[in-house]
């Protein structure tokens, strides 16, 4: 019966160190994003990256391996269209060049970053790479709840999704800092962003696509943990 709980003591043992070791080894990353937000939909340009509103965002990572990064973030996205700054002819003649808006979009994604190549901080060669963004994204933004005419606007809070893809490069900076240069692409499922669908009244609107909206910025990320006993992963 001794002999027996000794190994299980030892067996205990060594499953705490390997947690331990574990939860220790993983390397983790708590960092900040400034740049800028552009839409694309019914009102004013139509280029997909060019921000022409200040943007942020702060977001945390964790390192699974030197492959994948599970992250979180949090964007506060202000966004705008003027019809004065549009490329078309038909657009800026629309209403006199009139037509125009502002909202501030907000959003929580969660996914990971695939690195290109294998990054690892605590190395001496793999200290950069592009890097892909899967995520799952939710964002809130103010919305039309009722438009009968042009002058009886009744303004709401809406949730919706949006498709979402974005590219980066991230390099060491100095020590556990580093930095990031990132553009994160949004296709929504939604027409309204900019205040305007098929049923505004007295707007004849260019197609029916939904609304894009785009972030385009530079991160400063601090990582903070053991370096890493990475497990094997993709």
């Amino acid at each position: 019966m001794l002999p027996i709980l000794k190994m299980k003591k030892r067996i205990l043992f060594l499953v705490f160190v390997s947690c331990s070791s574990i939860f220790l080894g993983q390397v983790h990353e708590v960092g900040f994003s400034l740049g800028g937000t552009n839409y694309v939909g019914d009102v004013g340009r139509s280029s997909y990256i060019h921000p022409n509103k200040a943007a942020g965002a702060v977001f945390y990572k964790y390192n699974q391996n030197p492959r994948i990064a599970l992250r979180a973030t949090y964007s506060f996205l202000p966004i705008s269209g003027n019809d004065l700054d549009a490329k078309t002819a038909y657009r800026k003649e629309r209403k006199n060049g009139a037509l125009r808006f502002s909202n501030i979009i907000n959003e929580l994604a969660i996914g990971l970053e695939y690195n290109f190549l294998e990054y690892d901080l605590s190395s001496f060669d793999n200290t950069w790479t592009p890097y892909l963004l899967l995520e799952l994204v939710g964002f809130n933004y103010t919305n039309v709840k009722s438009h009968k005419t042009t002058d009886e606007i009744v303004y709401g809070n809406k949730t919706s999704y949006a498709i979402p893809f974005g590219i980066g490069y991230k390099s060491k900076l100095y020590g556990t800092l580093a930095f990031a240069i990132e553009a994160k692409f949004r296709y929504t499922l939604e027409d309204d962003l900019d205040f305007t669908t098929r049923k505004t009244p007295s707007i004849t609107i260019e197609g029916t696509g939904n609304d894009w909206y785009m972030f385009t910025g530079f991160s400063l990320i601090y990582t903070f943990g053991r370096p890493a006993c990475y497990s094997r992963g993709i």
